[in-house]
């Protein structure tokens, strides 16, 4: 079969260097929280917080729909065209452009437009998860946009959130979608043994204890992707995986491929995205390491496997 140029583009894992473009993955990321608040501000509460997150689509990331009384509205990051859509069940619709301007100018200009649709919202407008946390509508110095970088970064997120959904199909158990988590601009698949876990140290800049006990309140697996930050023990793009409460062993738990490792102040493995991009298996690279990360966390945690995994499909 010939490859077409628009296949050959899908299957291409971009380069992304956190160097190139960490001014503009500073101010998309306090983009992305002030629009998840909105979903966190007017979404009905599901478990682990699941209500808040964002999804990848084929133009960028979305809220979904968002109830307001008898309608609906959904935001959507368009980085093809470079702006935000803001969507109502009723027909209307808004537009906030995503160029070079400050977090206070978009925080503005966003709840602007939430105005004239007639939603209205009260948010929490400061970072979350982030220590640097200055205002949204203070916020003058944050002010990059790089599209180009933008839509390398959003192109990996669909390739992982690609991965990750099918990485979810062979579980049985409770499982998270894959979805994208606004605070710590990551995409990321959970899975949950049943049990209840020990609550959660917490500890979490700008983010109260509460929260992250509600995240982490039964045992899981996670697995996901982020593009690093900066002052970050791992300030690169790249995969990761990890399991709450952490069982003994997994710092010396032999996992795949021969370039993942386990970060032992994060207390995460960690795959880094480099080297899958420039491996000659990208795809087999990443299902091994999603695969044998989890069953060193689960056989080490004692999870009933045989009742939360389905065989393949032949």
């Amino acid at each position: 079969m010939i490859e077409t140029e628009s296949e050959a583009k899908t299957e291409t894992w971009p380069r992304l260097y956190l160097d190139d473009w960490s001014a503009t993955q500073t101010t998309l990321h306090r983009w992305t929280q002030i629009v998840g608040k909105t979903r966190l501000a007017l979404s009905p509460m599901q478990n682990h917080w699941w209500h808040v997150a964002l999804y990848v689509t084929a133009r960028g990331l979305t809220t979904s729909p968002i109830p307001t009384g008898h309608a609906a509205f959904e935001a959507e990051f368009d980085f093809i065209d470079h702006v935000l859509h803001i969507r109502t069940s009723e027909g209307e619709t808004g537009i906030v452009p995503l160029a070079a301007r400050s977090v206070a100018d978009f925080y503005a200009d966003y709840m602007s437009v939430l105005r004239s649709l007639g939603i209205d919202v009260r948010v929490r407008p400061v970072p979350s998860e982030m220590s640097d946390a200055t205002p949204f509508p203070d916020d003058r110095v944050h002010a990059s946009y790089d599209g180009e970088a933008v839509q390398r970064c959003w192109h990996v997120l669909v390739h992982a959130d690609r991965a990750l959904k099918e990485f979810r199909g062979r579980f049985l158990g409770k499982s998270s979608p894959s979805h994208f988590w606004w605070g710590g601009f990551d995409i990321s698949c959970t899975r949950f043994s049943g049990r209840r876990a020990p609550p959660h140290p917490g500890g979490i800049p700008n983010l109260a204890d509460y929260v992250a006990r509600e995240a982490y309140s039964h045992e899981c697996i996670s697995a996901g992707w982020w593009p690093g930050t900066v002052g970050s023990p791992v300030a690169e793009p790249a995969f990761y995986a990890y399991a709450y409460p952490e069982p003994a062993g997994c710092d010396v738990a032999p996992i795949k491929p021969a370039t993942a490792y386990y970060h032992p102040t994060m207390h995460e493995w960690i795959l880094p995205y480099e080297s899958v991009r420039t491996s000659a298996t990208p795809e087999r690279d990443l299902k091994e390491f999603l695969q044998s990360t989890y069953e060193a966390a689960a056989d080490l945690g004692k999870w009933d496997r045989a009742a939360l995994e389905r065989e393949p499909l032949r």
